[in-house]
């Protein structure tokens, strides 16, 4: 029997999934070899502090805050410290000593992929990155290679856990945003500081990636129309579900042709109303699930863990392998799937539906003036509900309006809701949020 080839791997950041990851590859190191066809030897971990308090108990002689040294020395380099530098730094310099690398650092990727993809392919080595958007879900994998005879439609995603769980609380409880954030930040699902998941940034960055995979192009963090969720309010939730729909925040790309913008396609992430019974619409708690559509497989699903530390180490380790693998086989990296360029749209070009909150005067001749300024900008109403709020105090009568609209572009949706808001028989606008699915 030929001698089993040692591998020496470099893992730089030990958080809650480098820990476990570095658990696995102590604890499982025969059954990796199997399958690997190498010995996966952890030859050091690169940290900030060697002292920090860890979940998972490792030996200390492998801890070094010398990254550089240790990339330099590295077969394979597993990158899980997060943010821009020097995270870039340390896997451009892996890349040209020639060591294959795993990331999950999608905020890096969204910024800067391209970079990283051509000293990847310039080397010769595998730049892996499926714990990038879903955690344990193998949805990279997929897309790349098992939909790779396929064309692509359209590709919706709750792939951001703390939105779901605080949404979801909302849905479930009547809970408040605030209070809904809090238990999330309580259990854990929520940081200290959650602005990268309440206003959309993380989901972005992974919007971004699933759309250069998905249509073969390179996207950018500025190519993603983004929005969050801080806005949503329990009374929004609560209109939502009379209505049978849920609020998710999601991430879409899609193909659309635009007759002003031409053929291209749209890339967003913004809190939008789903129907009950949408696939996406029973994803709970911090669950992730993407939903694919493409021309000869149809719908697919693909549903599970979107974060933590043990299903995050599962999709690393899975990369990891295949690397490992192609180190010892032989044969060309495997980075990204390229193959022409498809135009960016900005998010005016784009369909949807509406749903639209009013708060109106109760006097005759309202819904006639409102469905008037709809049809002026070719949207249709599909659903308009009416309830009279009578003040005993107060002589003046409103009505509150709830209008789901039929798919239209977004840039005449958007002048509609304009239009709307200045009749002088509209109090206020109470929402206005995208609607899919319908």
């Amino acid at each position: 029997m030929s001698e089993v080839r040692n591998l020496k791997v470099a893992l730089l950041g030990c958080g809650n999934v480098g820990a476990q990851v570095a658990r696995i590859l102590i604890d499982d190191a025969d059954a990796l070899a199997a399958r690997s066809g190498a010995r996966l030897e952890l030859s050091g971990i690169a940290v900030r502090n060697i002292d920090t308090p860890r979940d998972v108990e490792l030996p200390r002689e492998l801890f070094t805050t010398d990254a550089e040294t240790l990339v330099k020395d590295a077969d394979l380099v597993i990158e899980l410290m997060g943010g821009i530098e020097p995270a870039r730094s340390l896997i451009l310099t892996a890349v040209r000593n020639g060591a294959c690398v795993v990331t999950g650092n999608k905020a890096l990727l969204a910024q800067d992929g391209p970079t990283l993809y051509e000293e990847a392919d310039k080397a010769g080595v595998q730049l892996s990155y499926e714990a990038a958007v879903a955690g344990a879900i193998p949805i990279l994998r997929p897309i790349r290679d098992s939909l790779s005879g396929d064309r692509i439609t359209r590709v919706l995603g709750i792939v951001n856990g703390t939105t779901n769980f605080i949404l979801d609380q909302m849905d479930t409880t009547g809970a408040q945003f605030a209070d809904a954030l809090a238990e999330a930040q309580r259990l854990g699902y929520a940081e200290a500081d959650p602005t990268a998941d309440v206003e959309g940034h993380d989901a972005a960055a992974k919007a971004a990636i699933l759309a250069a995979l998905s249509f073969h192009t390179r996207f950018s963090l500025d190519d993603v129309y983004c929005e969050g969720i801080t806005k949503v309010t329990a009374s929004d939730i609560a209109s939502a579900k009379e209505a049978g729909f849920v609020i998710k925040l999601l991430a879409i790309a899609e193909k659309i042709e635009s007759p002003d913008n031409g053929s291209g396609i749209s890339v967003r992430v913004h809190p939008t109303l789903l129907p009950r019974e949408h696939p996406l619409a029973a994803v709970r708690g911090a669950f992730n699930a993407v939903f694919i559509e493409a021309e000869n497989a149809g719908e697919l699903m693909f549903y599970g863990q979107g974060a933590g530390g043990t299903p995050t180490a599962s999709a690393v380790l899975g990369d990891l392998v295949s690397a490992a693998r192609r180190l010892v086989l032989g044969g060309p990296g495997r980075t990204e799937t390229t193959t022409g360029y498809v135009q960016p749209l900005p998010v005016e070009a784009s369909t949807t539906s509406y749903y639209i909150g009013l708060d109106v005067a109760d006097q005759p001749g309202v819904l006639a003036r409102i469905a008037h300024i709809f049809a002026e900008n070719d949207v249709s109403i599909e659903i308009m509900r009416q309830t009279i709020h009578r003040d005993a105090s107060s002589a003046v009568e409103s009505a509150e309006l709830k209008i789901v609209t039929h798919r239209a572009s977004e840039a005449a949706l958007a002048a509609t809701v304009e239009a709307v808001k200045g009749l002088d028989v509209i109090n206020s606008v109470t929402s206005v949020l995208r609607v899919e699915g319908v």
